[in-house]
C-alpha cells in the first residue's frame, strides 16, 4: 500500500547542502507535506538562516539548523546524531550536498580529487552508514542526488564525473546491502539551475536545444521527485530517477 501525504507528518529528513539552490528546493516540498527538517549547511549561513526562519514561521520547531564541513569525515556521525537527537527519529537521509567545478586534464591536483570525491561520494556513504540503524527503525529511505553525467561523463570535468558515477554505483549497492528495511535510490538532474560560476547564453542556448523538452527544469522538480521515491514508490530501491527534460537521449 502506497503511502499518502498524511503519512508525512510527523517523519524527519536530513537535507545535506540544503540552504541553497536544488537543496532548498527538496526542503520546502518535503516541509509543505508536514515533515519536519534537519537542514545541514557548510558555510551558507546567511541562506540557511533564512529558509529556517521561513518555514519555522510556518509551522513552529519543524525545521533545525546544522553546520558541518561534510570533508571532515569524523563530524558525519555527530550530525546524524544530532539529528535524532533533536527531533527523536530519522526517516529520510537526502544526500545533495556536492561540489562541483571543471578539472581538464592536465590540470588536476590531489587536492581536485579530495573535494569532489569526498563531497559527492566519501560524505553521503559515511553519512549512510552512520544513518542505516536508524533508519531501519521506521523502513526509511535514502536518496542521493546524482547526475546525468555519472552515466554520460561532462567534459572537462573528470573527477566530477567519476564522482556522481561512484554515486550511483553507491546507491545501487547500499541498496542491495540494506535491504529490506531501508530503500536506496537516486535522482539525476539535468539542466536545473546553471553553475554559479557562469556559463555563456551561447553554451546555454546550445544545451537547452539539445533538451527534448527544450527548457531548463526548477528545483520543485527534482523536489517532486525526492518526495515520490520517498512517499510513492514503496516497490522501487536501487533506481536512478533522471530528471532531465529527457537530455539523456541527446548527450
Amino acid at each position: 500500500m502506497n503511502s499518502t501525504p498524511q503519512d508525512m507528518e510527523g517523519k524527519v529528513a536530513l537535507v545535506t547542502g540544503a540552504s541553497r539552490r536544488i537543496g532548498a528546493g527538496i526542503v520546502r516540498t518535503l516541509h509543505q507535506v508536514g515533515m519536519r527538517l534537519c537542514l545541514h549547511y557548510r558555510s551558507s549561513a546567511v541562506s540557511a538562516e533564512s529558509l529556517a526562519d521561513e518555514l519555522n514561521g510556518i509551522r513552529a520547531n519543524s525545521v533545525q539548523l546544522m553546520q558541518a564541513d561534510l570533508l571532515e569525515t569524523s563530524a558525519l556521525a555527530s550530525l546524524v546524531d544530532s539529528c535524532v537527537k533533536h527531533f527523536g527519529r530519522l526517516d529520510l537521509l537526502v544526500n545533495n550536498a556536492s561540489a562541483f567545478y571543471p578539472t581538464p586534464i592536465g590540470s588536476i591536483t590531489e587536492k581536485d580529487w579530495d573535494i569532489l570525491l569526498t563531497s559527492n561520494l566519501k560524505a553521503p556513504l559515511f553519512l549512510s552508514q552512520a544513518a542505516a540503524g536508524l533508519l531501519s527503525v521506521h523502513q526509511g529511505s535514502i536518496i542521493n542526488i546524482i547526475d546525468i553525467h555519472a552515466e554520460r561523463p561532462m567534459k572537462n570535468h573528470i573527477v566530477y564525473s567519476i564522482a556522481k558515477s561512484g554515486l550511483l554505483a553507491l546507491t545501487k549497492s547500499l541498496a542491495r546491502e540494506l535491504a529490506p528495511d531501508i530503500r536506496v535510490n537516486g535522482v539525476a538532474p539535468g539542466a536545473i539551475l546553471w553553475p554559479e560560476s557562469g556559463q555563456s547564453e551561447e553554451m546555454q542556448a546550445d544545451i537547452l536545444g539539445r533538451i527534448p523538452l527544450k527548457r531548463s527544469g526548477q528545483p520543485e522538480d527534482i523536489a517532486a521527485a525526492v518526495l515520490f521515491l520517498f512517499r510513492d514508490a514503496a516497490y522501487v530501491t536501487g533506481h536512478m530517477l533522471p530528471v532531465d527534460g529527457g537530455r539523456l537521449l541527446n548527450i
